[in-house]
């Protein structure tokens, strides 16, 4: 059962227009765990974006994504997944959580509550969020999806120096830091947000499959779940990218296998930014990457 729990007067600290209404309130998941969302609501709304964040990205990251997309005309939906910034409890020590309840169960909650709007819901994904898509129980609920950032994360498909120095991460610093603490404490590599013991644990795991878990030989059900979106679907990566190479990319989504699929190479000169990476596709300077959402959407209700 999904449900509200209560609302706040403000959702971070943000330019308040009369049109707009932003509200930061914690909502329950099917299996009863309250997670913080942010809502981001206009008058006479086209349609609900709702956006599926990067691993130990904390939501407040995409307020500038919101605000764009507010001022074209579409509510917008942010989360943090339980364990993460605004959901996360006291401490992540013995915090039991894992990656697919991130997806089957706090994102699908967040798309569940769009649905008392009453308009047809796309999906943003950055990096896990393109995992995330795939695994939503109620997956027919998005109307139409981009993801950016997203691919397989074997470090066989990142550059040589990037390679190494995620071998060395996953193998001597990650260790270390979880011994220590308990969890994943990547906040100590100036990396994000603290992961669970769960997800960080599963993350790495997955991680050594060049087709992430479609190579899991504990997951045959996944390409089934993949399977079920048909819808239009792009996914976009940066060059410079090192975490997400589009041969990374190209590697992950054969598992969409029946979506309606355009994959995307971008330069970041050609979209007036310096760098990408990893990050860049929701800073603050990156309005022509979502420009180019804003056709999809537009385009998908016309």
């Amino acid at each position: 059962m999904y449900s509200t729990v209560y609302t706040s007067t403000k959702c971070f600290e943000h330019r308040s227009l009369d049109y707009m209404q932003k509200n930061k309130i914690q909502i329950f998941t099917q299996d009863q765990h309250k997670i913080s969302i942010c809502e981001y609501l206009v008058q006479d709304a086209k349609a609900n974006v709702i956006v599926a964040g990067a691993t130990g990205v904390a939501q407040r990251f995409y307020r500038h994504f919101a605000d764009y997309l507010n001022n074209n005309g579409f509510n917008v939906f942010t989360l943090d997944y339980r364990g993460i910034g605004d959901s996360a409890p006291d401490s992540l020590k013995s915090f039991e959580v894992d990656y697919l309840d991130w997806a089957k169960q706090d994102l699908a909650a967040l798309v569940e509550h769009t649905k008392q709007y009453n308009l047809p819901s796309f999906l943003v994904g950055h990096s896990y969020g393109g995992h995330a898509l795939g695994l939503l129980p109620n997956i027919e609920e998005i109307k139409a999806a981009y993801v950016c950032g997203v691919g397989s994360g074997w470090s066989g498909w990142m550059p040589t120096l990037e390679r190494i120095k995620v071998n060395v991460m996953w193998h001597f610093l990650a260790p270390i830091l979880v011994r220590l603490y308990g969890f994943m404490a990547w906040s100590r590599l100036n990396m994000g947000e603290d992961l669970p013991l769960g997800v960080y644990k599963q993350w790495k795991h997955w991680c050594k499959y060049p087709h992430y878990f479609f190579d899991d030989p504990t997951m045959p059900e996944v390409a089934g779940l993949f399977a079920r979106f048909k819808n239009r679907l792009v996914a976009v990566n940066a060059l410079d990218d090192k975490w997400a190479q589009p041969s990374s990319r190209d590697a992950f989504f054969k598992g969409y296998s029946s979506a309606k699929l355009q994959v995307k190479d971008i330069i970041p000169e050609n979209y007036k930014l310096k760098s990408i990476d990893h990050m860049g596709y929701f800073s603050k300077n990156a309005t022509l990457i979502w420009d180019d959402m804003l056709t999809l959407f537009n385009n998908e209700l016309s």
